[in-house]
């Protein structure tokens, strides 16, 4: 038999002002940390939430796959990964330079239970895809009607 699980309709809200105001605060203490830690920087995320789960999706252009470390602890989903430096001119002034290397890193967490062991990964034309299925206890369940007849 399975259990009705009450949610609290303000959950989700709260939730995504808590996602807000951690991003916000990361932003702000990285943005200054990145004179510090010059090869460190924030992974930018698309993060889209179906009925079966989560969408992740990052922008990797030049990275190897060998060097992603994907990892999921308590809900909390961390992306890290290399790109290699770029090559270096002798005896050259560089007029703009935008293109970032070094190390990236991103934490984000879930707002609902997910499969860990069902986590798929792929890297296309340098975005890394991630699809995160729901656990089953939170994916909606639809109830057949049946009628009757007198």
């Amino acid at each position: 038999m399975r259990m009705i699980v009450r949610r609290d309709p303000i959950e989700r809200e709260m939730a995504a002002w808590r996602n807000a105001m951690d991003r916000l605060v990361n932003e702000a203490f990285e943005s200054a940390g990145v004179w510090a830690q010059p090869h460190l920087y924030t992974l930018p995320l698309d993060v889209a939430e179906t009925g079966e789960g989560f969408v992740v999706k990052a922008s990797l252009p030049g990275a190897q796959p060998d060097n992603f470390e994907i990892t999921l602890t308590d809900n909390v989903l961390t992306i890290r990964a290399e790109v290699s430096g770029a090559q270096e001119f002798e005896d050259a002034q560089y007029h703009l330079r935008e293109r970032r290397f070094g190390k990236f890193e991103r934490a984000i967490t879930l707002p609902t239970p997910v499969k860990a062991d069902a986590i798929t990964a792929d890297y296309v034309d340098g975005v890394l895809t991630l699809n995160v299925p729901k656990a089953e206890e939170v994916k909606p369940k639809k109830i057949a009607v049946s009628v009757k007849a007198n």
